[in-house]
């Protein structure tokens, strides 16, 4: 058999070899173009405009051969009733019809005591489990969501507006400012809706609320000690400081021990049926019927004892019947406006975070999704409407959620039958809770507060982010010992320090290469990984590059330069290219893009290569508008850090630049 010659063998290996880096090659040079000559991403015009459609004009699922009416598909978006209410049966009517009547047991007191916790008459409270109730039946897609007052928003509302004016000297000013922040609230809801800004919930972090709820609990119960203590007058301040000053100041005056005893005996009858509901769940209507047989009860025995004319404080004051138009009390021309939007903000803020948390809790339960944004369109049309028809700020309730989904619960119309249950009991059975002692008011919504503060959440904070519970604790501290505006202020402060350390001092890790593979990892994390001589892989781990951060990160990557050079020429090599490493860098500015461009003039002044790796949409189509590309040479941009560091090698192998 004839054999070539030697040299023969050689240059024909050679040849192979050549062929094999010219595919390479050209795979690489491929794949750049596919990153260079993506189309241009959407405006954010093109991309607002897209998400309000898809908000309220949902897409098919899958293609129809008659396409559905565009004006019905935008009808079922704003009022997800149509399209669930074809389906529903008699069989699920019979479910909600018992969690409806569950859920109004537990509404009407804890109705009536938020409305005392807003410094509102009763019957406030009950029009907003009416109205709002229904709305958002209509409108909302939470299957399991109980609509209605709740104790953290009643306190906000409280707390705020008596500041701009005193319930006790002024009610009826102070009821107008309550509907016009409701309007403003559910204006702010609709928006955020509108125009997809949940995002804006999310800077009241998980951390942040656990530990307002927390606060505002103890605040919520501290207060309650006017009503269980029966102390004629009381402090409007929220602090802890204040109010156990002004029950010492009160103990020390005139108070009235009965109250105390009638509060205490139905606190603890309410607190034992919760623990018997939570043993044995076939009786989780125990609890929930609890707090209606505590206000019967108790209303017998002021009744038939004359308990009243012994210092038990009642309820009196009683206005039954429907909810009256409250229009011509909405205050927009005034001097309290400005005041008003801004605790409507913040009443926004708090009652969406509340009613979103609880919505998506029950949703993942029964393994459904839930649109933030369709909620908050919701809840917004639902408190502006109740604002006009004599309702203050209605939101999700987690207690009477709890109980809804316990009760077997199928759709909102839950929600529906409860409010006309309580709309039965304004018409017809107002006038027997004329003698409710407040005590028992003050009992219910202490029995509800525990379900507030959650320590396990508070613990498990702590050991997973220490910055973390840092924002817990301030929310906390801030309302226990300021207000409840201190409390939030402080939470979100903490937050937005937070995000702009992380945002201002990104982290940039050092890549190598793992043994056996074209897998690059963080050689800190990965001690197995191997750097590359003559090459260091730089990632930068940071959302954008931006004023902010662009000149840390470029001063951070010219030390690893530098450090590598020092390594590199004490083992008589030298540096000959960065590769830095995009891919979790999604979206960059002017000052970004300057200060890539300095680095690159510094690189170059010593004789080293940049090397841009997996630049995404928004980066790339910047720097080819910047016509930074040119400066840099289409050749130099991988789609992977494989390619680069393929390339990088051809290059120290060559001596020569790639095109």
């Amino acid at each position: 058999m004839d054999t070539l010659p030697v040299a023969d063998n050689f240059n024909t290996m050679e040849l192979q070899h050549l062929d094999v880096d010219g595919a390479a090659a050209a795979a690489r040079s491929e794949r750049a173009k596919w990153l260079l000559s993506s189309p241009d991403p959407p405006s954010p015009w093109l991309e607002l405009l897209t998400s309000i459609k898809d908000t309220f004009i949902p897409r098919p699922k899958k293609k129809q051969a008659r396409p559905p009416n565009r004006v019905f598909l935008f009808l079922q978006g704003l009022f997800p009733i149509l399209k669930w209410g074809r389906n529903y049966k008699a069989t699920k009517f019979k479910n909600d019809l018992m969690a409806g009547l569950t859920l109004a047991s537990l509404c009407i007191p804890q109705s009536i005591g938020y409305a005392n916790l807003a410094k509102l008459d009763p019957q406030y409270g009950l029009y907003t489990s009416v109205v709002p109730p229904l709305i958002y039946a209509v409108m909302g897609s939470s299957r399991e969501i109980a609509i209605g007052p709740v104790a953290v928003v009643s306190l906000l509302l409280s707390a705020m507006i008596s500041k701009v004016v005193d319930p006790s000297v002024d009610p009826s000013t102070y009821r107008r400012i309550v509907f016009t922040v409701t309007f403003f609230t559910g204006t702010f809801q609709a928006l955020f809706g509108f125009f997809r800004l949940g995002f804006l919930i999310d800077f009241l972090s998980h951390a942040a609320i656990v530990g307002f709820m927390g606060g505002a609990a103890i605040v919520i119960g501290l207060q309650q000690l006017k009503g269980l203590l029966g102390i004629n007058h009381f402090t409007t301040k929220t602090d802890v400081v204040s109010v156990l000053g002004a029950v010492v100041k009160a103990l020390h005056q005139q108070w009235y021990p009965l109250n105390f005893v009638l509060g205490c005996s139905f606190l603890i009858f309410i607190l034992i049926t919760r623990f018997i509901g939570r043993r044995n769940k076939k009786l989780f209507w125990l609890p929930a019927m609890a707090p209606l047989i505590s206000v019967v009860l108790s209303t017998l025995i002021v009744y038939l004892t004359k308990a009243d004319k012994h210092g038990i404080k009642i309820v009196k004051h009683f206005k039954g019947g429907l909810n009256p138009i409250s229009v011509h009390q909405l205050n927009f021309g005034g001097s309290y406006v400005g005041d008003a939007a801004k605790i409507g903000l913040i009443c926004a803020l708090i009652a969406l975070t509340e009613a979103v948390a609880v919505g998506r809790s029950f949703a993942s339960i029964k393994g459904y999704h839930l649109d933030g944004n369709k909620e908050m369109v919701a809840m917004g049309f639902m408190n502006i409407i109740g604002s006009l028809t004599s309702c203050y700020t209605a939101t999700g309730s987690f207690s009477r959620t709890a109980v809804n989904f316990s009760a077997g619960c199928e759709t909102v119309v839950s929600n529906i039958v409860m409010a006309i249950t309580v709309l039965i009991c304004l018409l017809l059975f107002t006038k027997l809770l004329y003698y409710t002692p407040l005590a028992i008011l003050a009992s219910i919504i202490l029995s509800a507060l525990p379900g507030l503060i959650d320590l396990n959440e508070a613990y498990n904070i702590w050991k997973v982010d220490k910055l973390d519970f840092m924002v817990c604790l301030g929310a906390f501290s801030g309302v226990l010992f300021g207000s409840v505006e201190i409390g939030l202020l402080v939470a979100v402060a903490i937050s937005f320090a937070k995000i702009i350390l992380n945002s201002i001092k990104p982290r940039t890790e050092v890549l190598g290469r793992l043994p056996g593979t074209n897998i690059f990892c963080n050689i800190v994390q990965y001690p197995m990984a191997t750097k590359l001589s003559g090459i260091l892989v730089v990632r930068i781990n940071s959302g954008t590059l931006c004023f902010a951060n662009a000149n840390f990160i470029r001063e951070r990557i010219m030390k690893w330069v530098t450090d590598e050079n020092d390594m590199e020429e004490s083992a008589k090599r030298g540096l000959r290219v960065l590769i830095l490493d995009f891919t979790n860098v999604m979206n960059i500015d002017t000052s970004g893009i300057h200060a890539v461009e300095e680095l690159h003039k510094k690189l170059i002044s010593q004789g080293i290569e940049l090397a841009m790796v997996n630049p995404r949409w928004q980066v790339i189509t910047k720097m080819k508008a910047a016509k930074f590309v040119e400066k840099i040479g289409s050749g130099w941009i991988f789609l992977s850090v494989a390619d680069a560091v393929d390339a990088s090698f051809r290059l120290k192998t060559n001596g020569h630049n790639i095109c």
